[in-house]
């Protein structure tokens, strides 16, 4: 009898090709792109959550009252994890990182590599695989090094890299004390090649016992046994005890939700990105069931074809059980055609997916695991997409399919038209949501940055580059390659520093304001193209006072309660400052968010970058190459590097486009699917009423006429869910815009727009058959047969 079954479902699918290439089609672009979307939640949820003692390490946070807000932020004070390790029973160790990019030379190849001074007791705290040496004791000295594989094969090739010695900076040399296997990508730590002991920071003088500089992350293992809620109420005054500072607490926050809960609002979790990857989940949810609804919708519409079998199977003995059975066995057998097409599909576009989103995400063929989860995922599918269908056509009663009075008549509301207003309410609710996300991409890419971004380049300072930096700027100058040249702490797209102990005349004694804090030196307006509007810029060349000069931006200005800041003076760790200018604001951190309180300081500060505008005379590869044999000249044994400030500026947009990407893709995904469903409905329906259009267009009807008559219903349905879609993506997007100050408005543009598109392309599916129903030839569509 199974074999029997097996027969009939393949005949069935060979009788009709058409509906089972769209079936299985269907169902495989729906899988494929559920499959991609888990293997991304599957990373996410994974991020960071491989370690060993994943279930006692914690990450130290501050929490202190700003600006009428409770902020809370995961940088540091140096001293803290020394003071942990000493004075907390309950922590079994805490190290800090810090990160860190130094010239790395072996012999003749000169490289600029990312890592991070760290504790000696970071490899033990990270299980992070050792290949050769001692995790415990490899960063206990001051001249130890632990290396990736990914830079050991840079450095020394194919040689064993134990015992060799790296030069940093080339005034420090350092041995190889333990190598570790590449770190994987779904960690924080993913980017770093090396670990440099933290006693290297002493040496050179950039380790401090500073209380009131956060600038490092601490990780604490606690010990077996204690609790978060038990540790933190031990930790939460060690601030206040070592420092000045009354209103700071300090907490941990477990390692299970240091990537998906990330977001901080008045001090409190509120989630982060498991919104993200919640959305997708239900994203991946919908194309899959868009997908069954399709085999659903196609296997209903065509029920007269198998109805007389079933008729027959019931008068010849067959349960409803056996009947339901080998429906859904006929399902299964397409779904596993489709999931066979599906990972095809997947791994053609998992390097693309892998780029769009940045993941390192792979079919992992060899595990038994993965194949048993497929094997699952195929059988669901199978199940959901064949139980309707089995259920209904099972239920056909022999007496009257036999008689040929089977069919029910059109209902108002059916179960094959709400598996249509499903399909594309979710469809039109991707649509409006790509809109929207693009629309405020644009807002904020549009907005008036405060500064002229084209022609503007930045170098970081490194190597003998401070020591002749007069002598770098003036070569500059004078090459004509740039215009002006100035040096700053940070790039002008980039907010390295901010601070809060700041007093000014008219302060109030309770207020925090957070400033952030910008270095430069002479021809910072005419490089960046700011803008002044009070006083004058800080110029040490005609004033030399200037060193210790300062500039506020309006925003700081406001905050502090000055109409014109000029000639005011704002004291800090017991230095004064007087205001010599005041600029219009720049973005100088997110360009969603409103401008934040600046101060500008002159010479007298630190710097890291150098910023140079272009010179329009020439092309952008002469001015780089002539640049570039000024920095080698100064600074021969470092690689000429530079970033284009439009591009920094570009990057802000990332996360936003990424996202923006992947709505798009999974709407138009979602649309193609609904409409290979609609389009194979659409064919069937033509099919059963050709000699109805027959006889209409006998009797005089037009082809345009018979169009708009088996067009109609199907629009009505598309109509509907656009109905239903509009208030729910209007209520999705207003939480994803509440998170961003700097908004569009959702408009009712947007809908409009979004309603044209759905309806253009159902009718574009519609009409084809319509229309090709409509020209046929009445008399063969009539012919007796």
């Amino acid at each position: 009898m199974i074999k029997n079954y097996i027969k009939i479902a393949w005949r069935n699918l060979l009788k009709s090709k058409g509906f089972t290439f769209i079936n299985i089609v269907g169902l495989a672009v729906g899988m494929a792109s559920a499959a991609i979307i888990l293997f991304w939640i599957q990373d996410e949820l994974n991020f960071d959550r491989f370690y060993d003692k994943q279930d006692r390490l914690y990450l130290a946070y501050n929490r202190s009252k700003v600006e009428k807000e409770i902020w809370a932020w995961n940088t540091t004070p140096k001293p803290l994890a020394p003071t942990f390790r000493t004075s907390y029973p309950e922590i079994e160790d805490a190290v800090r990182t810090n990160n860190a990019k130094y010239l790395f030379t072996v012999g003749d190849k000169h490289l600029n590599v990312e890592g991070y001074h760290t504790d000696p007791g970071f490899l033990n705290m990270f299980s992070f695989p050792v290949i050769n040496g001692n995790r415990k004791t490899a960063l206990s000295g001051s001249s130890g090094i632990v290396i990736t594989q990914k830079l050991a094969l840079k450095l020394f090739g194919n040689d064993d890299p134990m015992g060799k010695v790296i030069k940093i900076d080339s005034n420090a040399s350092f041995t190889v004390t333990a190598l570790l296997k590449d770190i994987p990508s779904n960690t924080r730590f993913g980017k770093f090649e090396y670990l440099l002991p933290w006693s290297y920071l002493k040496t050179i003088k950039q380790d401090d016992n500073y209380w009131g500089n956060n600038s490092v992350k601490t990780y604490v293992l606690v010990k077996p046994g204690v609790t978060e809620k038990a540790i933190n109420a031990k930790v939460r005054d060690v601030t206040r005890k070592h420092s000045d500072t009354k209103d700071n607490d300090v907490f941990l926050y477990p390692a299970n939700r240091w990537h998906l809960y990330a977001k901080f609002e008045n001090g409190v979790n509120t989630g982060g990105l498991i919104s993200t990857v919640r959305i997708f989940a239900v994203i991946a949810a919908f194309i899959l069931l868009i997908a069954c609804i399709n085999f659903m919708n196609l296997s209903t519409a065509r029920s007269e074809k198998r109805a007389k079998e079933v008729g027959i199977r019931k008068v010849a003995g067959a349960p409803r059980e056996l009947l339901i059975a080998q429906f859904i066995g006929e399902s299964i057998f397409i779904s596993f055609i489709a999931g066979v097409l599906a990972i095809i599909i997947v791994q053609l576009c998992l390097g693309s997916f892998n780029e769009l989103t940045m993941k390192d995400l792979h079919i992992p063929y060899s595990s038994v695991s993965f194949w048993l989860i497929t094997l699952g995922f195929i059988l669901f599918t199978g199940i959901i997409a064949g139980s309707y269908p089995a259920f209904f056509l099972s239920s056909f009663k022999p007496v009257s399919v036999l008689k040929g009075t089977y069919k029910s008549a059109n209902a108002l509301i059916s179960p094959r038209k709400v598996l249509v207003v499903t399909q594309f309410t979710f469809a039109i609710v991707l649509i409006i949501c790509t809109i929207i996300i693009r629309m405020q991409i644009k807002h904020a890419s549009d907005r008036e940055t405060g500064y002229k971004k084209n022609n503007l380049v930045y170098t970081l300072m490194s190597g003998d580059i401070d020591k002749h930096y007069v002598s770098v700027r003036n070569e500059m100058i004078s090459s004509g390659a740039v215009t002006s040249v100035t040096k700053t702490s940070s790039p002008i797209t980039q907010q390295w520093s901010d601070g809060w102990g700041y007093n000014w005349r008219g302060k109030a004694p309770e207020a925090k304001i957070d400033f952030d804090v910008y270095n430069v030196d002479g021809d910072f307006v005419k490089t960046m193209g700011i803008q002044i509007i009070a006083g004058r810029e800080i110029n040490t060349k005609t004033f030399p006072t200037d060193s210790s000069a300062m500039m506020v931006n309006e925003s700081a200005a406001k905050a502090m309660g000055f109409k014109n800041p000029v000639g005011e003076t704002i004291e800090s760790d017991g230095k004064k400052m007087k205001i010599v200018g005041m600029f219009k604001d720049f973005i100088l951190g997110s360009p969603y968010e409103p401008a934040r309180p600046m101060l500008v300081q002159g010479p007298a500060a630190w710097f890291a970058v150098i910023h140079y505008r272009f010179n329009n005379a020439h092309t952008t590869a002469d001015n780089l190459k002539t640049i570039e044999q000024i920095f080698k000249k100064y600074n021969p044994d470092y690689p000429f590097e530079y970033n284009f400030v439009d591009e920094d500026y570009a990057s802000k947009f990332r996360s936003e486009q990424r996202i923006g990407t992947l709505a798009s893709l999974f709407a138009g995904l979602t649309i193609f699917i609904s409409c290979l469903g609609l389009f194979g409905l659409a064919t069937y329906m033509a099919q059963n009423r050709i000699k109805e259009i027959g006889v209409r267009k006998v009797l005089g009807a037009s082809v345009t006429r018979i169009t708009a008559l088996l067009s109609r219903d199907f629009l009505v349905l598309v109509a509907i869910a656009f109905i239903i879609a509009t208030p729910v993506a209007w209520y999705v997007m207003s939480e994803w815009l509440s998170s961003y100050e700097y908004r569009i408005t959702i408009g009712i543009e947007i809908f409009i727009v979004a309603g044209f598109i759905t309806i253009a392309i159902a009718l574009a599916t519609v009409s084809f058959q319509a229309i090709k129903a409509a020209i046929a030839n009445p008399v063969k569509s009539l012919r007796s047969e």
